[in-house]
């Protein structure tokens, strides 16, 4: 069993920059591959960008590449998502998600098995 708690969200001006942190509990934290994806108002759940056990494989939905970094320290439980270059459209609730696939991180939501409660971005135009 794995909990998520996210943190870093809040409202920033477009072309500004916020950190999102996800914070797991439980002591095998560094045998999940991770996810993030994101829920914007009437818009299904997609994802935005994932990371292998060792950090070691990333991957980035097309509309983030190059303006968002996914990182992990496994020794404090955590993933990260540096968002930069921020627009308009990147307004949504962010998750992060763990999967039991530790390597080859899938890209389906419905690969997760865990979930946080979520964290809200505003970028303001």
């Amino acid at each position: 069993q794995v909990q998520l708690v996210e943190s870093g969200g809040g409202l920033v001006q477009a072309g500004g920059s916020l950190r999102l942190s996800c914070t797991a509990s439980g002591r095998t934290f560094s045998s999940y591959g991770m996810g993030w994806f994101r829920q914007a108002p009437g818009k299904e759940r997609e994802f935005a960008a994932l990371i292998s056990w060792s950090g070691g494989n990333t991957y980035y939905a097309d509309s983030v590449k190059g303006r968002f970094t996914i990182s992990r320290d496994n020794a404090k439980n955590t993933v990260f998502l540096q968002m930069n270059s921020l627009k308009a459209e990147d307004t949504a609730v962010y998750y992060c998600a763990a999967t039991i696939y530790s390597d080859r991180i899938p890209r389906s939501a419905g690969l997760y098995a865990y979930w946080g409660q979520g964290t809200q971005v505003t970028v303001s135009s």
